[in-house]
C-alpha cells in the first residue's frame, strides 16, 4: 500500500503509478500537479482518494483525515475513532478542500451559534431533525443556514446529518450487541429497514456484516 498527500502526491505520479487513476493534492498544486501528470485524473476538491493500495490526500491536516481513514478501513471505526479523540481531533470531515478556497467570509456571530448547532446536532442524532430546525436554532433562515453550513463543513447539513449518523451506527455495530433495529433508532431511523438500506448503499456491505467483520472481541 502507498500512501501519499499534498506535495507527496507527485512521487508516485512522477513513478507513473497513478496514470489512469483519480488522486489529489494540496488545492494550491493541483494544476500543477495535472499539467506535470496529464494521465493521472487529478480531482482536487477531494480530501483524499481512496485507490485501493493507492491513496493520495490533500494538504498537510488532510494528512491526519487519510491516516483515520485507512485506520477506518481497515480496522474499523471505534479503534479510529479513539485515535481521533486522543488528537482531540474529528475522526471524519465532511466536504471536501474546496471550502478552504480563499473567499470572503463575515465577521460576525453567526460561526459562534453555527458551532453551538452543530455541536447539539452532534449530541442529539437519535432525533429526528430537520434543516429547518437547524435553520431555527440558528436563528437563521433556511436558506442562509444552509448555505453558511456548507462553506463552514463542505457538506449540506442533510448530507452531513446522514454522515454523522452512520459514523455512529458504525461505532455501535462494533462496540455494542444492541440489535440492528435498536441502532437504526438510535442514529435517528424511524425505519430499520430504511437504515439498512442506507448503511448498505453509502458502506457498501449491510449492517450484520459489518458487525461480523468489525465487531471487538
Amino acid at each position: 500500500m502507498i500512501a501519499a498527500h499534498c506535495v507527496g502526491t507527485f512521487l508516485p505520479a512522477a513513478a507513473g503509478l497513478l496514470d489512469d487513476l483519480e488522486a489529489t493534492t494540496h488545492w494550491r498544486f493541483a494544476t500543477d500537479l495535472a499539467a506535470r501528470h496529464p494521465a493521472v485524473r487529478v480531482r482536487p476538491e477531494s480530501l483524499y482518494i481512496d485507490q485501493g493500495r493507492l491513496i493520495t490526500g490533500a494538504g498537510a491536516v488532510a494528512g491526519i483525515d487519510l491516516c483515520l481513514y485507512l485506520i477506518r478501513r481497515e480496522h474499523g471505526a471505534a479503534t479510529a475513532n479513539q485515535i481521533a479523540r486522543d488528537l482531540v481531533t474529528t475522526p471524519y470531515r465532511s466536504g471536501g478542500q474546496l471550502q478552504y478556497l480563499p473567499a470572503p467570509v463575515a465577521d460576525d456571530g453567526d460561526d459562534e451559534r453555527l458551532s453551538e448547532v452543530i455541536a447539539w446536532a452532534r449530541a442529539n442524532l437519535d432525533r429526528r431533525i430537520s434543516v429547518d430546525d437547524l435553520a431555527a436554532r440558528a436563528l437563521m433562515s433556511r436558506r442562509s443556514f444552509a448555505r453558511r453550513f456548507k462553506a463552514a463543513t463542505g457538506a449540506t447539513p442533510h448530507a452531513w446529518l446522514l454522515a454523522q449518523r452512520l459514523n455512529l451506527a458504525e461505532e455501535l455495530l462494533e462496540t455494542t450487541d444492541l440489535p440492528v433495529e435498536n441502532i437504526a433508532h438510535h442514529v435517528g431511523y424511524g425505519s430499520a429497514a430504511v437504515f439498512r438500506e442506507q448503511f448498505a448503499l453509502r458502506r457498501g456491505v449491510p449492517p450484520r456484516d459489518y458487525r461480523r467483520a468489525f465487531k471487538q472481541g
